[in-house]
């Protein structure tokens, strides 16, 4: 085998997580784009990246420093509530409690204010363009950042979270130069899910071995604990679904 099950998933956590993030930050970017020009877009991406990429330069060797059983105790809790949110909020939209994300709509939204702040003079109006782009891959960014430290290191796994990531993007920045507009068909809700039971069942297998506990199977636990955040997610979204239509009626 060429990859562990633990390598196999962090990859795929890293990718689906940074693939929501990275088409929420291109909206806004090709937002940028089509209202002020590719130049102020491309400079508040360029930064934006660049000090995401720094930040995993500085994190990675940091947090190794720290006794591996504390950090994957830390970093497994931390993980299950990041991932348990992410999941939360994926129920939700699938219940019907709260609405679904349109990229459609943020895109015409970003559009709009910056249509209105174009008035100003070119030259700071560009400098605003470019501050939105670069916040825009900051704001998403920083979730990235996070994953794909927090999967990675410890583990000997950085490279293949960050592999994931990079991928992710790359995917992103091709099929948006291709379409040239939001990527509104991305089924995000459903990436979203995917992504919190990924990152709740890496947590819950991190938490563990942090505290010393073998997992029967080894590695083969996660896939375990995949099915069972999954099943137990499904089965919440039902029971939402039929709470919500019994108020109706």
């Amino acid at each position: 085998m060429l990859l562990s099950n633990a390598a196999i998933s962090a990859v795929s956590a890293a990718f689906l997580a940074s693939l929501v993030e990275v088409v929420e930050a291109f909206t806004i970017i090709l937002a940028v784009g089509t209202v002020r020009g590719w130049r102020p877009a491309a400079a508040g991406t360029i930064a934006g990246l660049i000090a995401l990429s720094a930040m995993v330069a500085f994190l990675g060797p940091a947090l190794n420093q720290i006794p591996l059983q504390s950090m994957r105790i830390a970093i497994g809790v931390l993980l299950l509530l990041f991932g348990s949110r992410w999941l939360r909020k994926a129920i939700l939209r699938y219940a019907g409690v709260i609405p679904l994300h349109d990229e459609s709509t943020a895109f015409a939204a970003a559009t709009t204010e910056l249509g209105k702040k174009a008035l100003r003079s070119r030259r700071q109006s560009d400098w605003i363009a470019g501050i939105t782009a670069l916040k825009a891959v900051l704001l998403e960014g920083v979730e990235v950042v996070f994953i794909v430290v927090a999967v990675g290191v410890g583990h000997g796994l950085l490279w293949a979270a960050s592999i994931g990531a990079a991928a992710a993007g790359a995917l992103v920045l091709a099929v948006g130069l291709i379409v040239h507009r939001p990527l509104a068909r991305v089924p995000e809700n459903a990436l979203k899910f995917a992504v919190g039971v990924l990152l709740s069942s890496f947590g819950v297998f991190w938490t563990g071995e942090g505290l010393g506990v073998t997992w029967p199977g080894g590695d083969f636990a996660l896939v375990g604990f995949i099915l069972v955040f999954s099943v137990a997610s499904l089965l919440s979204v039902r029971i939402a679904r039929s709470a919500i239509l019994e108020v109706v009626a």
